[in-house]
């Protein structure tokens, strides 16, 4: 007989079978008594079903608020938020493992799913230690693959039988070293305001043999929604703190510098600009050291005219001298990198272009671009490396997490660019603009040996296996990247008293870092800032030459036999510090 609620509707069955007296046969009053007795059944059985809910919608509700509690205590840091999240969405979902992760902002509003990445991860397993994953758990895991799919379909996956599940079969093939034994899996889309997916929340293998049900997806879902605002909020704050960080590194930038005074644009329009050939301005042994600052700006000048960019972009002669001018006034008078490098790195370029024979395979964008990039590639440079900004907790490191200084050069220069009286590019179209500012940033960022390292074997096989053109985009901007590299580093081509000179002068600004590291930061400075090891300059110099110089410099003499000079300079080099060294060891 069937047990029926108040509205009627079925919500279980009751059977007695064999009666025990009489002649064991249910007669028309036991139908009756039975059909009264399961009413009471029925009320009794959705009292229970009712009170055992509303208990599931205390607990979820408690964990909601306890949640919301936490947005407000934890939005300034996004790891902490996630850990909390996480425990508590393993104690209301009773599960054995739960993944977050979080999908990278710069593409928050892209559709194609070959864009959706994840920037971050974070793993806990029951009884163990939250932890962040690493960046191949986030390529390769097949939890992670679940995810993406998720992220990209914006729909809630739940599998509760692994071995029997077709649809996303070819999701969950591990090609990784992962030991978990993967039986249920929930996984759902947490979503910002915007209805963009923000992250993704998962869960996997319910406690004690069970699978996720209905209601479960109904909590997590109302779960991922809290998600998403406690997220939100973080990366919020997080953005109000890098505004506050640019607007203290401006502050900072702007009580130090200056544009160029009209008084010294006005001196310099009225100078004559010396010809290339009485500057040597072709020759790979350019020596900067013999001329004056006056000098440095009008051989700087030089460059532009001899590449033709000051007619092609219609430079008038006043703006292009104060931009200069504001240019050499924006770096400070640090021991090395000071303007003095940054014009150095400019002529290496401009004779890579033109003594060299790259000059065929940049247009003219490109070379405006690469001649700018190097003269402004180190504006504002302190005489301290990006480790040295993230030792001190210095704003700059607060807004740009990787390439610190690069990115603050990058800025700078287009600050200046910006400025009333400054902006040579001002004739150029908003296209060619946009593609001249992406020049100068990507080449300028190259100049982080941390990039050089991680783009050199890529550079490597495209010599190894010439192409026809270097009009892609991708090889173009691998090239022009190097090719800062080798003119960042040139000073190690040059003749070798040029090179002993410099050399001290790299070594002396390292030192005086170091200095500062042991007696104001109380830390043992790496052996190349150690003014204590000075006397392994040679064998210092051997190994920057083997490190980074040789390489970036045979791969370019490859590339165009043109460049082979440098090469052979730095060789020559190499040999002369070499001679040193083996003299030092002798003492």
């Amino acid at each position: 007989m069937p047990l029926l609620n108040r509205d009627n509707i079925v919500i279980g069955v009751a059977q007695i079978i064999n009666k025990k007296n009489g002649t064991h046969e249910f007669t028309a009053k036991d139908i009756n008594v039975f059909r009264n007795y399961l009413t009471f059944c029925g009320l009794g059985l959705s009292n229970a079903q009712l009170f055992e809910l509303s208990i599931q919608e205390y607990k979820k509700n408690q964990l909601l608020l306890n949640l919301a509690r936490n947005l407000f205590r934890e939005q300034n840091d996004l790891e902490r938020l996630v850990k909390k999240i996480t425990i508590e969405s393993q104690g209301l979902m009773q599960c054995a493992r739960c993944c977050i992760y979080i999908v990278d902002q710069s593409i928050l509003s892209s559709t194609k799913s070959e864009d959706v990445h994840f920037s971050k991860g974070f793993d806990m397993l029951y009884g163990e230690e939250f932890k962040v994953t690493t960046n191949n758990f986030l390529e390769n895991s097949r939890y992670a693959k679940i995810a993406h799919h998720v992220a990209t379909t914006m729909q809630t996956v739940n599998i509760n039988e692994i071995s029997n599940d077709q649809t996303l079969s070819h999701l969950l093939i591990s090609n990784d070293n992962d030991t978990f034994e993967l039986k249920n899996l929930l996984c759902v889309p947490i979503m910002d305001g915007d209805d963009h997916v923000i992250g993704v929340s998962q869960v996997m293998n319910k406690l004690h043999g069970r699978v996720f049900t209905e209601d479960d997806v109904a909590i997590i879902e109302a779960f991922s929604v809290f998600c998403g605002l406690g997220i939100h909020n973080t990366r919020q704050y997080e953005h109000v703190v890098r505004l506050t960080a640019k607007q203290n590194v401006a502050f900072e930038v702007l009580s130090y510098h200056a544009v160029a005074s009209e008084e010294d644009v006005q001196r310099m329009i009225h100078i004559s600009i010396p010809e290339a050939n009485q500057l040597r301005l072709y020759s790979w042994e350019f020596n900067d050291m013999i001329l004056t600052d006056d000098e440095t700006i009008l051989t700087s000048i030089r460059m532009f005219v001899e590449l033709d960019l000051l007619k092609i972009y219609r430079i008038p002669h006043d703006v292009m001298c104060r931009w200069m001018l504001s240019v050499k006034k924006n770096y400070r008078p640090v021991i090395y990198h000071n303007w003095r490098h940054a014009f150095n790195v400019a002529q290496t370029m401009f004779s890579m272009l033109t003594t060299g024979g790259m000059n065929p395979r940049m247009n003219d964008l490109e070379r405006i671009g690469l001649l700018i990039a190097c003269l402004s590639h180190d504006l504002d440079h302190r005489g301290t490396n990006n480790a040295f900004q993230a030792k001190v907790d210095a704003p700059l490191a607060k807004l740009y997490s990787t390439s610190t200084l690069e990115h603050h050069h990058f800025d700078q220069c287009i600050m200046i660019l910006q400025t009333e009286g400054n902006n040579i590019l001002q004739a150029l179209t908003p296209d060619d603009y946009k593609v001249v500012v992406h020049y100068i940033e990507s080449a300028i960022l190259s100049t982080d040996l941390a990039l050089y390292f991680r783009k050199r074997s890529e550079f490597q096989k495209l010599v190894e296996n010439p192409v026809e053109c270097w009009t892609d985009p991708t090889r173009k901007d691998l090239l022009r990247g190097m090719m800062m590299t080798a003119c960042d580093v040139a000073a190690i081509c040059k003749p070798w008293e040029m090179q002993q000179v410099i050399a001290k002068l790299v070594a002396s600004e390292f030192f005086q870092q170091g200095d500062i590291e042991r007696n104001q930061l109380h830390v043992e400075p790496i052996p190349m800032m150690d003014r204590d090891k000075k006397d392994e300059l040679p064998k210092m110099q051997i190994g920057f030459i083997d490190s980074i110089c040789l390489p970036v410099y045979r791969m370019l003499a490859d590339a165009e036999p043109g460049l082979s000079p440098l090469n052979e300079g730095c060789k020559r080099n190499r040999e002369n510090w070499e001679k040193l060294q083996q003299e030092h060891e002798k003492l």
